[in-house]
């Protein structure tokens, strides 16, 4: 059996799902793919099974309703830690992540790293096609949120990620409260404070050619006001000690 499984939410990526598990079974072809659709409209979901039906190295999980990318992903982990997975993978439907990273990623969490974080905001990571203000609004909350919430990480909100099973199992996930982009900056931010190993490797991100990004003005709110919360939070407890 597969040690690796690579998670991957879809909603509405009907037009780059076969492209993007075409290219994750040609760079790690032992890993098992994992696709979660949140009942999506455009018949991604339909899609998706007719992948599963042909490769037995792809399953899908159906979800009743959209709930955020959190919610989706918790569902996956869970069937991934139900499954006796070593290792847990996120990459984005798009095609922004390049598959061809996972084996190097791969590689840093087997050398003992409970979470491997594929960067754009470390020496060697890059981003294509974006216009000069979603990339000054990426650099800009990345670096408020680790400066409040006193982390290290270069790219917390990175959505290209490789988990240890072991230490999202023993992390616990049952906390974890964030529905939108901003569950990858709660778990990240929750294993670093916990005292797992976390690292990052360079990649280049390019955005989506196809389909319609699912970012909005909703998401940076929620991950402004989360952030912060939890930054102060941490503060006033420091204080009280």
């Amino acid at each position: 059996m597969p040690n690796v499984v690579v998670v991957v939410p879809t909603y509405n990526e009907i037009e780059n799902i076969s492209t993007i598990v075409g290219r994750l079974r040609q760079a790690v072809p032992r890993a098992h793919v994992l696709i979660v659709d949140d009942s999506s409209p455009d018949g991604t979901g339909e899609r998706a099974d007719e992948l599963a039906s042909t490769d037995p190295g792809v399953s899908v999980l159906h979800r009743a309703k959209k709930e955020g990318l959190g919610k989706a992903y918790l569902a996956g982990f869970a069937v991934a830690l139900d499954g006796g997975y070593d290792y847990i993978v996120e990459i984005d439907a798009d095609g922004s992540h390049d598959p061809t990273d996972l084996p190097a990623m791969i590689k840093l969490a087997k050398a003992g790293n409970d979470l491997v974080i594929g960067s754009r905001w470390v020496d060697g990571g890059s981003v294509k096609n974006w216009p000069w203000f979603r990339h000054s609004v990426s650099r800009a909350g990345n670096a408020y949120a680790r400066t409040i919430l006193g982390s290290h990480i270069s790219d917390l909100t990175a959505g290209y990620r490789v988990f240890r099973a072991s230490a999202l199992r023993e992390l616990g996930l049952d906390g974890v409260s964030s529905q939108g982009y901003c569950f990858q900056v709660e778990l990240a931010w929750n294993l670093e404070r916990a005292g797992y190993r976390v690292t990052e490797h360079p990649i280049t991100f390019v955005e989506r050619s196809t389909g319609r990004s699912k970012m909005h003005a909703g998401i940076v709110a929620e991950a402004l006001l989360r952030v912060t919360g939890w930054g102060l939070a941490a503060t006033l407890k420091a204080v009280r000690r």
